[in-house]
């Protein structure tokens, strides 16, 4: 594919962005027939979220296109060679991970209405119903806005311009990975989907790193790159979960035992299986402190939020007060990865745990210096849980600039799960 002449050519009347529902996270899948199972009758909401003010997306980005964007997502449902890939592939070494009842469900969605007006420079996104259903926006519209963003930088391009663009960015992610070819006993699998430049892009960052890196590649997030690339697909769940979970509590009891009545569902839900633990939500150290020990033994931890080096060790701590063996368990770094981290992280930890990178936004949209102006620089864009069944959600996060909820119920959270002061630090994508 000739990237840079099919954006060259984007002057149709629409040219769909999202092509597929299965274009999205395969941690939202999975978290999906788990809120399917356990709590179908909760009502959402979600907003987008733009942490980088500075990127005028409401001046950038046409509104009637945004629409048709959205609409044309409104419209898809599985395919059934979709259906085949997920109710008949194996799943970290399980067959049928998708239950019967759950993909007959799935194969009958469309996604519920949206709302959209402008505010300032800014969208306000946001989408309101059914918990199974309302989640699975939030991928999708995540790359509709990323998309976006950029055809209008690029749609000023001549072709030639737009080739020397393209021919850059592959040098770029090319010089990469041959850096990180050396490294022995790497393992690192693509997390990009949400704030990718465009879904050709990753698509062809996802060929790169299958012919670089080989079996160090452990796979795509995306789902429908998985299958089309037949690579493993890569997640397990993610904030959202205990979000929601603890604005369902009614006291501070039950608030303090969401996060682990997630994991427990979880467990139940997979007979054992993606035992990964995202313990960051309302702080990891205290998470841990307070975490059953069952959990200990959990395959696990993936380290988001906050200092990436503190949180292993806090992990590895944590481990071996429960006669763990830190060598025997697996941290998945998420955070804000690029080069210089990853070989960092590796050579601090591998040897002390089993060590694995989840890459994202500078993965697929790392464009930073190829454009003038800076105008194709990735920006921190999100789509969160705000709200269930009317009542706010909050995320403390290890990185107090990453906190998000109405300021009382944030200091109420700070209570219950027993977080003092924190290192605020910048939000990278």
């Amino acid at each position: 594919m000739d990237i840079a002449t099919r954006v060259y050519n984007h002057r149709w009347k629409l040219d769909p962005i999202v092509r597929s529902l299965i274009d999205t996270d395969f941690y939202k899948l999975l978290m999906c027939q788990s809120v399917f199972t356990n709590r179908p009758g909760t009502r959402v909401t979600f907003s987008l979220i733009n942490r980088s003010d500075h990127v005028p997306l409401a001046r950038l980005v046409d509104e009637g296109e945004l629409r048709e964007q959205l609409d044309h997502i409104r419209s898809l449902s599985l395919s059934r060679g979709e259906s085949t890939w997920l109710r008949g592939n194996t799943f970290y070494g399980k067959r049928q991970m998708f239950r019967p009842d759950f993909m007959e469900w799935f194969e009958g969605l469309r996604l519920p209405p949206y709302h959209l007006e402008r505010v300032g420079d800014q969208y306000e996104l946001t989408f309101e119903g059914a918990w199974p259903e309302v989640m699975l926006w939030e991928i999708p519209a995540l790359a509709v806005l990323m998309e976006l963003r950029g055809r209008a930088v690029l749609g000023g391009m001549k072709r030639f311009e737009l080739q020397i663009l393209y021919a850059r960015a592959m040098t770029r992610l090319w010089e990469k990975i041959e850096r990180l070819q050396p490294i022995d006993g790497l393992r690192i699998a693509d997390f990009g989907t949400r704030r990718r430049h465009s879904f050709l892009w990753q698509d062809w960052c996802v060929q790169a790193m299958i012919e670089g890196l080989g079996e160090r590649f452990a796979g795509t997030s995306n789902c429908l790159i998985a299958m089309r690339r037949e690579v493993e697909a890569i997640g397990t769940n993610a904030h959202e979960l205990p979000m929601v979970y603890a604005a369902l509590a009614d006291t501070d009891e039950e608030l303090a035992a969401a996060p682990y009545q997630v994991l427990a569902d979880w467990h139940a839900e997979h007979s054992g299986n993606l035992r990964i633990i995202l313990p960051d939500t309302f702080g990891t150290r205290g998470f841990l402190d307070r975490a059953p020990d069952w959990l200990a033994g959990w395959t696990g931890i993936r380290v988001d939020s906050g200092r990436p080096e503190e949180g292993a060790e806090i992990a590895i701590d944590w481990w071996k007060r429960h006669g763990e063996d830190p060598r025997q368990k697996l941290i998945i770094f998420s955070d804000g990865l690029d080069v210089d981290k990853i070989e960092a992280l590796h050579r601090q930890f591998s040897g002390r745990v089993r060590v694995s990178f989840g890459w994202g936004t500078l993965l697929t949209n790392d464009f930073r210096g190829l454009c003038e102006g800076d105008r194709l620089a990735p920006f921190s864009l999100v789509c969160k849980a705000m709200a269930a069944n009317g009542r706010p959600t909050v995320k403390l996060s290890d990185n107090p600039n990453k906190a998000m909820g109405p300021p009382a119920q944030i200091e109420r959270y700070k209570r219950v799960f027993g977080v003092g002061v924190q290192e605020a630090l910048a939000v990278e994508v």
